[in-house]
């Protein structure tokens, strides 16, 4: 069969431009067409259509809405996306502003009028004293002060508002105030016709610059006569001083129990002895203070003057008078035959302790509200309110010189005054609990103090710390004292119902007192050292004594 040249499929139209054509196994070889240029189509006419346009296309691109965002109060220009603003595509309600974007307008402009009256109100000048201050605000027809208000709040709201004033441009309410202060200073100013000088300190009364005159006087006096004894045991051969202690040390290692007595019906919380040792004083939670002879501890006469309890009495080391305080805030002078003379009120709360000069011109009185003071025994006139402790004040005790006091507290510390200055010259920190006691040695440089960590600490006055730490009692340490002779030891009573003695010059244990069944709130110990006194919340007094040392004494003495 003959193929029809003009009917056949031509394998060059079908093959893609530029591939070579491949023939098949059966395929017949076909002969060229006669005209090439009707056959092959062109290449390069279709290439105009496929390539893209080189401008773009609006209608294809998606609008871009960028709603308006205020910054510093402005709101920004809208940028649009075409080169037409009027064109008419974009409508009113794409861009209508949002609840919440003008609540977040309205408080970015409100921070940014905070912000100016500040750097307004940072511009202007405010006095700085706190009476200046009032004085302005009065002038201004604002509150002087606001409940709770601190001067430098009164001071910063005194700034804000005349700020306030100066943006609300009412500049003149300002400067007439301001004008009144000056014309009220220069008028002042005129009156004072010279500068005062005021002093850095409270001035105290004709009579506190009197008896400090007069504590100096005694105070040099005592003093050389301490150091000159002190040499002299230094320096003479004859002096033992070991051996001295020793003795001491001994008989106060010999005490035993001599006399105890019901002393009230209600616990005791005071005792001392009178300077000749003839009389004890006691007081007690009735608030009555009473006499006793010694040594046999008979009942003399009763003291009744205060109306609630007692805390704590005292004999004058000079006179013989004693003073007693009390929880009613007054401390009483009586005289030895149960007299009162003279009645000390002023402090606000129930008083501690109490305590004699050693001139037995002056009393020393603490008290719960946070003080102590010092008053003349003469004119029972106040000299001194000295305040200094952060808690209330317990204890007090006068050097044996006269110069110092020390007073302790609640406050876990114990200082020490000079009397002579009215300055507070040393403060003793160790204690970790409230300090209760405090005793001055003879010996002039040692100070022993016992609270409630029931321990005694010793402090060295030259050296300014703690010498040495006494781990006394298992209960807390009501009380301290020194031997009043040499200080050859020491007597400490607590409320573990014990008191003991302590050697003056290691600190040794010498003797424990047992005996009462309740607290020990007091003790004291005689002009001699012959006798220790305690007295306890189980009302009885116990009245201890080294009988055996006096008894070997007086046959030794025989014997001889």
């Amino acid at each position: 069969m003959e193929v029809d040249d003009d009917n056949s499929p031509s394998t060059s139209a079908a093959v893609p431009d530029g591939e070579t054509p491949v023939a098949t196994a059966n395929s017949t070889p076909v002969q060229p067409p006669a005209v090439p240029p009707a056959v092959v189509p062109p290449t390069i006419a279709p290439l105009p259509a496929v390539v893209p346009p080189i401008a773009p296309i609006p209608a294809v691109r998606p609008p871009v809405f960028k709603p308006p965002v205020p910054q510093n109060g402005e709101v920004k220009a809208v940028d649009s996306d075409s080169d037409h603003e009027d064109d008419g595509r974009a409508t009113a309600g794409e861009y209508e502003i949002s609840e919440e974007s003008r609540l977040v307008r309205e408080r970015q402009e409100k921070a940014m009028q905070e912000l100016l009256m500040k750097r307004r109100a940072a511009a202007l000048a405010v006095p700085t004293n706190d009476m200046a201050v009032r004085t302005r605000l009065r002038r201004l027809g604002e509150p002087i002060t606001l409940f709770g208000e601190r001067e430098m709040e009164r001071r910063e709201r005194l700034r804000m508002i005349m700020a306030k004033l100066d943006s609300e441009g009412q500049l003149e309410k300002l400067m007439k105030a301001h004008e009144e202060e000056e014309a009220a200073i220069s008028a002042k100013a005129e009156d004072i016709e010279e500068d005062i000088e005021y002093p850095f300190y409270t001035e105290g009364p004709k009579e506190l610059l009197d008896a400090r005159i007069d504590i100096a006087k005694y105070s040099i006096v005592k003093a050389a006569a301490r150091l000159q004894r002190a040499r002299r045991k230094r320096d003479d051969p004859d002096e033992d001083m070991d051996a001295e202690i020793d003795w001491a040390l001994r008989q106060a290692g010999n005490l035993v129990l001599d006399c105890s007595e019901i002393g009230d019906d209600r616990p005791l919380s005071g005792c001392s002895f009178s300077r000749d040792g003839k009389l004890l004083a006691t007081c007690s939670l009735s608030g009555v203070a009473k006499l006793w002879s010694m040594p046999r501890v008979s009942k003399v006469s009763a003291l009744k003057g205060h109306t609630e309890r007692a805390t704590d009495v005292t004999f004058s080391p000079v006179h013989d008078l004693l003073a007693t305080a009390s929880a009613d805030r007054t401390a009483k002078l009586w005289s030895s035959d149960g007299s009162l003379l003279k009645t000390f009120g002023g402090h606000l709360d129930r008083l501690a302790r109490i305590a004699f000069h050693p001139s037995g011109k002056y009393l020393g009185t603490t008290s719960f509200d946070k003080t102590w003071r010092l008053w003349d025994i003469d004119t029972g006139m106040e000299l001194l309110l000295q305040e200094g402790h952060s808690r209330s004040v317990y204890g007090i005790a006068f050097h044996q010189d006269g110069s110092l006091v020390a007073s302790c507290g609640l406050d876990a510390l114990a200082r020490v005054w000079d009397l002579r200055t009215g300055r507070s010259i040393l403060a003793f920190e160790g204690h970790v609990k409230p300090v209760l006691g405090a005793s001055f040695s003879p010996n002039g440089y040692h100070l022993a103090t016992g609270g409630e960590d029931n321990t005694c600490r010793i402090w060295d006055l030259r050296k300014k710390k703690s010498l040495y730490i006494i781990p006394a009692h298992s209960n807390l340490i009501s009380q301290v004292k020194f031997e009043p002779q040499e200080g050859y030891y020491l007597v400490t009573s607590s409320y573990d119902m014990t008191a003991k003695v302590w050697s003056g010059r290691d600190f040794k244990p010498v003797k424990s007192l047992p005996g009462h069944e309740a607290k020990v709130t007091a003790s004291d110990i005689s002009a001699d050292g012959r006798y220790i006194v305690t007295v306890s919340h189980d009302r009885t007094i116990k009245l201890w004594t080294a009988g055996n040392i006096e008894q070997e004494n007086d046959m030794d003495w025989t014997e001889g």
